[in-house]
């Protein structure tokens, strides 16, 4: 399962993406999740599609540690895939066996969606897989100081953030290990009727709750033995330094902006 899981993890690795600024990284991811809604043809997609092929391209993480942290989205990607091309019954039909109808716009909607979630899915991954949950803080607090003045908590909020990100592979890896204990004494999750796989669930909730709760109260403690107190009064170890590179990287997802808005339909 951790195999399988890309989303919250870091590969330290020395690429391009790697050494850009936390900062820089959130605001492309940012902007791109805006932008990609702009793509309604064949043209966006591919641009879309070859800046996506780049920054995989920039971060030197291997296709295949991608393409398997894909599976666990795949149905997902596919159900949206079919539910689209069965149920929107809109412009010429392709397809009819029974009371199966295909119409060229469900299938065109069904590619284009498919694609968005995925490209989508990529790209948020490639800024947890190159930055560390450290510098997704210290870029987030950063980023989000302009909200200090209305009062709010922005070290605090940006912390919540990056201890969620952090934690995902480590909830996946605690729920491994229980499914592994539960399928020891007898317990099937893959095979049977439906009702039984629902109700197998139950037992691994459970233990994988309780866990949690303590892994959050150690975590807590911890940070009280070390004297944290709040963003108030902090210093910080590491400085983010703002470099050509990054400026060049907001250049180019406002230029994938531009083109986005004269190629659309």
């Amino acid at each position: 399962m951790m195999d399988k899981m890309i989303f919250g993890r870091y590969v330290p690795a020395e690429s391009p993406m790697h050494r850009l600024d936390p900062r820089a990284k959130l605001l492309m991811v940012f902007i791109f999740v805006f932008i990609i809604f702009l793509a309604n043809n064949i043209a966006t997609y591919v641009v879309i599609g070859a800046f996506t092929l780049l920054i995989l391209n920039m971060s030197k993480i291997p296709a295949g540690f991608l393409i398997g942290g894909l599976r666990p989205v795949f149905y997902l990607i596919l159900f949206t895939f079919f539910l689209h091309l069965f149920f929107t019954k809109e412009g010429d039909l392709l397809f009819k066996w029974n009371f199966i109808e295909v119409y060229e716009n469900g299938l065109r909607q069904g590619i284009f969606i498919s694609l968005r979630f995925a490209f989508l899915i990529l790209i948020t991954s490639i800024l947890t897989l190159t930055t560390t949950p450290i510098s997704i803080t210290d870029g987030l607090e950063t980023l989000f100081n302009p909200l200090k003045k209305w009062k709010l908590p922005v070290h605090e909020l940006a912390l919540m953030m990056s201890i969620s990100l952090r934690f995902i592979p480590t909830l996946m890896e605690e729920t491994d290990k229980i499914m592994k204990a539960q399928a020891a004494r007898g317990t099937e999750f893959s095979t049977g009727p439906i009702k039984n796989r629902i109700k197998a669930i139950v037992p691994l909730l459970i233990p994988l709750f309780v866990s949690s709760f303590k892994r959050a109260e150690e975590l807590a403690t911890a940070m009280e033995s070390r004297g944290y107190r709040g963003g108030e009064g902090r210093t910080k170890y590491r400085l983010l330094k703002w470099e050509s590179k990054d400026t060049i990287l907001l250049a180019a997802i406002m230029v994938l902006t531009v083109l986005l808005l004269l190629l659309r339909s």
